[in-house]
């Protein structure tokens, strides 16, 4: 049944369809790329704050008891 419709003829309008999805295209290009960048900066951000406290809870075991704040 689907075989036996004809094409629709796009004539000129061939051009701007095409146009259209290689616009289409690049936006969603440009859009993951994007994504990629922010989501490389966190990974880093968070690798630093992970760093920062190992850091800070090193730093607490190795300090003695009677120098640590709060204790009397």
């Amino acid at each position: 049944m689907l075989g036996a419709l004809p094409a629709l003829p796009l004539h000129e309008a061939g051009k701007y369809v095409a146009g259209a999805y290689v616009v289409l295209f690049a936006l969603v290009l440009i859009y993951v790329a994007i994504m990629a960048i922010r989501l490389s900066r966190i990974e880093h951000e968070l690798g630093e704050l992970l760093e920062h406290t190992s850091d800070r809870t090193e730093q607490r075991e190795s300090t003695p008891a009677y120098l640590m704040k709060g204790h009397k």
